[in-house]
């Protein structure tokens, strides 16, 4: 029983991280604005859901800024989604990210963020600063356009 006891103590799962981008550092696609995410965000998202239900994903970017690569962190119903900062964070970290931008679609065409939007924002801008991992921008995207948080001056 005290050798089974002892050999479980070192049955853990490995956790390996690994990246293998399909192209060059130098051919990935530098946000310079809000309608350079859009337009990333927009032509890599699946239009069959978009105005179906509601989707979170982030861009993770390098310091400059140009795009690690992008993830889905949550899917939902028609009128939300729950986002975990645990795994924004985890995944941006993993990625060595230097700065992420937050996206998600309003299935009804409403480009107005509603007060859960602003405030989790918020929460996100507040981990991010603690982890020197910068929250850039927050984009609603819908199928006829965008909000941008950093445009109004909400980020």
């Amino acid at each position: 029983m005290k050798v089974q006891i002892q050999n479980s103590l070192f049955m853990v799962s490995e956790i390996k991280v690994t990246y293998q981008p399909k192209f060059k550092a130098c051919e990935r696609p530098k946000i310079t604005q809000s309608k350079d995410a859009y337009n990333i965000l927009f032509n890599n998202w699946d239009h069959g859901r978009i105005q179906m239900s509601e989707q979170f994903f982030i861009l993770l970017l390098n310091r400059a800024n140009s795009v690690i690569g992008m993830t889905e962190i949550s899917s939902g119903g028609v009128s939300g989604t729950l986002v975990d900062p645990k795994l924004v964070f985890g995944i941006a970290l993993k990625a060595c990210a230097s700065g992420i931008i937050l996206c998600h679609n309003h299935p009804s065409g409403n480009l107005r963020p509603s007060q859960a939007d602003l405030s989790l924002t918020r929460r996100l801008e507040e981990a991010g600063k603690l982890l020197d991992l910068l929250v850039l921008d927050h984009i609603i995207l819908t199928k006829q356009g965008y909000f941008s948080f950093k445009d109004e001056g909400l980020i």
